[in-house]
């Protein structure tokens, strides 16, 4: 028997997926599960260090590995990296499921993800390079989203509340 999460939030870095995907898991009573953290624990090191030793590409398999194995095994709250909509194995994969996209503007997410800490893709002029990634993958996220919703200048426990209220049948 397979099971599926009951949500699975999309979205670019600085949007929330993890802190919004722990409060909603916490209000719904299920648990919670982040593909980038199940990548850093199968690789044995942090993200940066897997772009730096191994490359970005070798990072996508291991996140289509994550990706998959979460989408089959995890009945909580399912939260995937911001690039893992780039596969379309992982948008495919995402067929069916109840899928948030946490949508952010750039003023919102650069001040959320700092200057990109431990975030490889954003090592750079992270402003730039957030702005780029958020126009490349927006297309992406609304065509895996069965529901948007908005995080700007909104709270961890709102944005929580109102996808709960989105999974109510």
């Amino acid at each position: 028997m397979s099971t599926r999460p009951v949500c699975v939030l999309v979205g670019a870095p600085g949007s929330g997926k993890t802190t919004v995907g722990e409060e909603l898991a916490t209000r719904l009573g299920v648990g919670f599960r982040d593909t980038d953290a199940d990548i850093e624990q199968l690789a044995g090191k942090p993200i940066p260090d897997i772009f730096v030793d191994e490359g970005e590409e070798h990072f996508r398999t291991l996140e289509r590995a994550a990706v998959a194995a979460a989408l089959a095994s995890h009945a909580g709250v399912l939260a995937l990296g911001g690039g893992a909509v780039l596969a379309e194995e992982n948008r495919a994969a995402l067929i069916g499921h109840t899928v948030v996209h946490l949508s952010v503007e750039l003023p919102d997410a650069v001040r959320r993800v700092g200057l990109g800490a431990g975030r490889p893709l954003l090592a750079l002029n992270p402003r730039a390079t957030l702005k780029h990634l958020m126009e490349q993958r927006r297309p992406l996220y609304a065509e895996v989203a069965t529901a948007t919703v908005v995080t700007d200048g909104r709270t961890p426990p709102e944005l929580a509340a109102e996808i709960a209220a989105l999974l109510k049948p």
